[in-house]
């Protein structure tokens, strides 16, 4: 199954997941100067980042908003992105954080599970009720596909829905990832974990033990960390023995080159820098 590939990759190099959001003005002027078309500056920035870091991520999560963004040259880029990633031989997240039922859910499916966009594991959103999952299953089922569905996001918003409390005392993110959680008992791997996995955040650490111990099968995406204040000691709450979810960062990675400040090093090298120091964060 899709989820003990994923759990392999992090025994094997980390926790790392670098989120390939690409904004235009995140590449460095002298190397966007090379390119005539968005497509092709966009799309060769990635490949530079994902050669310098293959041997350190777990996986990549691939932004759709960013590449949508542009048109026909956005999604040109984003599926040569894809194209790269398959042949690189890693795992392959696309944000999508789709959220329909029904006949347009099967199409999202279709889109991003099979053809130009063909990913691994995509990201939901589970609340407009079950029913907006159940056309992603027969993937799970037959074509060791995976997704990631929202449970409590990383955003200052998410209390605003999320954190409501039901009569019983629950939140609303509480209910959801139960119900997410023995959706995926069907889908377990010999890892243990289910390929239903779940979005939690990691700048709420306050209840990471409660969660991580109700939600044991569940594989976890963790955004939040760095640009969005969560720490390496935040993220470990929400882990098993260093495993059992991926840590995302984006701008993190993509920018280290700002960062870091020496005219020296190139932007993949300064990439490379970041992710070895996240990984380092999150394990020791």
């Amino acid at each position: 199954m899709i989820i003990d590939r994923l759990y392999e990759n992090v025994q094997k190099l980390g926790n790392v997941c670098i989120g390939l959001d690409t904004d235009i003005a995140y590449i460095p002027e002298w190397f966007l100067k090379k390119f005539i078309s968005y497509e092709d500056a966009v799309f060769e920035f990635n490949k530079k980042i994902i050669d310098a870091t293959i041997d350190i991520a777990a996986c990549y999560k691939v932004q759709i908003a960013y590449y949508e963004a542009y048109g026909i040259e956005g999604l040109n880029a984003y599926k040569k992105t894809l194209e790269y990633l398959r042949n690189s031989n890693t795992i392959i997240i696309a944000d999508i954080k789709r959220g329909d039922i029904a006949k347009t859910a099967e199409m999202y499916a279709k889109a991003h599970f099979e053809g130009d966009f063909e990913s691994d594991f995509i990201t939901i959103n589970p609340y407009m009720g079950m029913d907006s999952i159940s056309p992603y299953i027969k993937y799970i089922e037959k074509h060791e596909k995976g997704l990631f569905a929202l449970v409590r996001t990383s955003n200052k918003g998410a209390e605003d829905i999320q954190y409501i409390e039901s009569e019983s005392g629950s939140k609303v993110y509480d209910i959801v990832g139960h119900k997410i959680h023995e959706l995926g008992e069907q889908f377990k791997g010999e890892c243990g974990y289910s390929s239903i996995g779940g979005v939690v955040g990691c700048t709420h650490a306050d209840d990471a033990l409660r969660i991580r111990e109700e939600l044991k099968n569940m594989f976890f995406l963790i955004p939040g960390y760095g640009a969005q204040g969560g720490k390496g000691d935040d993220v470990k709450l929400y882990l098993k023995n260093g495993n059992g979810g991926i840590v995302n960062s984006s701008r993190g990675i993509l920018l280290a080159y700002k960062k870091f400040g020496d005219k020296e090093l190139l932007f993949d090298e300064c990439a490379r820098k970041a992710a070895i120091m996240m990984r380092d964060d999150i394990l020791n």
